[in-house]
């Protein structure tokens, strides 16, 4: 089963977003994101409603974080996505005439919310400052600096 990676993406992007000094534009995140640029943007527009980036037309344009690392959590950028789904997996049959099916549905809808709200709890916690920090960390411990920075895509 295919692991949906956009919120994985999107924080990537922003992360490089906030170690530049100005606008980054949908084809430099898209290749970051190694998608199309119509994509970035889409998922830009739902960032940019939500108030963590704007954008700039016109020679030397494109996207900028809008609000500080420190106010932004995890969970706010999934919901910023649309919340999409956290599991990837689900019940064979919504509305099953089974019994037996009925009770695995059960067992599995309540394993399920409780991840869930396990999981929101935690991305409410994490902001997008706590991963600059760790990634500065582990830039440093490598003893390379920014320039030194190349995705090996």
């Amino acid at each position: 089963m295919k692991r949906d990676s956009k919120l994985s993406g999107v924080l990537h992007v922003l992360l490089h977003m906030a170690e530049q000094d100005g606008p980054a534009t949908s084809e430099s995140l898209a290749s970051a994101m190694q998608t199309n640029p119509v994509v970035v943007r889409r998922l830009m527009t739902g960032l940019r409603e939500a108030g963590f980036v704007a954008s700039a037309k016109g020679h030397g344009g494109g996207w900028v974080l809008s609000c500080p690392l420190h106010d932004v959590t995890l969970g706010d950028i999934h919901a910023a996505l649309g919340a999409p789904a956290l599991l990837a997996f689900g019940n064979r049959t919504e509305s099953p005439g089974c019994l037996v099916e009925q009770a695995v549905n059960a067992a599995l809808d309540s394993a399920c919310h409780e991840a869930e709200a396990l999981l929101l709890a935690r991305l409410g916690q994490v902001t997008l400052a706590d991963l600059s920090r760790d990634f500065h960390h582990r830039l440093q411990a490598t003893g390379h600096t920014m320039k030194d920075i190349h995705h090996a895509h």
